[in-house]
């Protein structure tokens, strides 16, 4: 596992807790030396205790030598740099799975890409996401996500290395439909946090969710998805929870947005990163790019940078003309 973030962490003791031994990798070796020592990460994931079959590691080329497959949990601006590292270090038969959600930025490639740009197109690659809080995971709560792969076999043994103790793992084909949902999630429930800071509702909030839905599907159908995936964990999943629940920071910054905080100030009030706010540019770039409206988005993204305020931004949304609901 690389990335000793919560997420990573969260994975790492999943797959630990199923009995293969495991390494979890970090860059600060005396972060990596304290979780070793105490059993746990204590700043990301606190609470949470390795199972006795997971080592945490700085050492990146040891744990590439005697890993199998590996799994990468870095945030998506530092996917091409640890798959850079990581390119001399594999062996042919290691596969390369990915949990990074969101577009590279600067060149709004997804993640899936970004390795095959770096590691080449004979490398098993495989993509998992789906409606996962790391705590709810780290602590064994019932949890399910989507693993796609370019390669069925792969995501087959992605998929039984995650799965059990309350574990599910379901297995796609369907990589770039799979990584629309991570892309996208985040900056919707700005949106919805924006309503519910402004007070707007239930209503509201079921109906943005399910345009954010509509929006997602829009993206999918331009980049030759599978309409379904996006009624999956990936998709559907991943938007309700990220949309509905104060775990999530981005909800809880858009609440601020609509609650009339700056976006500066909304940044400061969360403890982590913010992952809608760098996502909403890259987004936007890849929808003008295939000529695909996305209301929602537009209008989190413009609150996000201070071009207009949240009510003004809502009284938009609610002045466009007349559509077809599935338009």
């Amino acid at each position: 596992m690389l990335g000793a973030g919560a997420f990573g962490t969260a994975l790492a003791i999943q797959l630990s807790r199923r009995g293969a031994p495991a390494f979890l990798w970090g860059r600060d070796a005396t972060a990596m030396a304290t979780m070793q020592e105490s059993r746990e990460n204590p700043r990301y994931l606190r609470g949470c205790a390795f199972p006795a079959g997971l080592m945490a590691t700085a050492d990146l080329a040891a744990a590439i030598a005697e890993c199998g497959d590996v799994l990468i949990a870095t945030p998506s601006p530092s996917l091409r740099e640890t798959c850079t590292r990581l390119a001399p270090l594999l062996r042919p038969e290691q596969g390369v799975a990915c949990a990074a959600k969101g577009l590279e930025p600067g060149s709004g490639l997804f993640a899936h890409e970004v390795i095959t740009e770096v590691l080449g197109t004979g490398r098993d690659i495989a993509i998992i996401s789906g409606p996962t809080f790391a705590k709810e995971l780290g602590i064994g709560l019932p949890t399910a996500v989507t693993v796609a792969a370019n390669n069925p076999a792969f995501a087959e043994r992605m998929a039984v290395a995650l799965h059990g103790d309350g574990f599910r793992a379901y297995t796609s084909d369907d990589m770039t439909g799979v990584e629309i949902g991570g892309a996208t999630k985040n900056v919707l429930a700005i949106a919805v946090g924006i309503a519910d800071g402004l007070g707007l509702g239930a209503n509201t909030r079921a109906a943005m969710i399910t345009r954010g839905l509509n929006e997602m599907a829009r993206l999918a159908n331009k980049l030759g998805a599978k309409p379904d995936t996006l009624m999956g964990l990936s998709g559907l999943g991943d938007l309700v929870l990220t949309c509905t629940d104060d775990q999530s920071r981005n909800r809880r910054y858009g609440i601020q947005l609509g609650r009339g905080a700056s976006s500066e100030q909304a940044q400061a009030s969360i403890e982590g990163v913010v992952e809608g706010v760098r996502a909403a540019p890259e987004v936007l770039r890849l929808a003008h790019r295939l000529g695909v409206q996305l209301p929602l988005l537009e209008m989190a993204a413009a609150v996000i940078a201070g071009k207009v305020s949240a009510v003004e931004a809502v009284q938009r949304l609610g002045d466009r003309p007349l559509r077809a609901e599935m338009d």
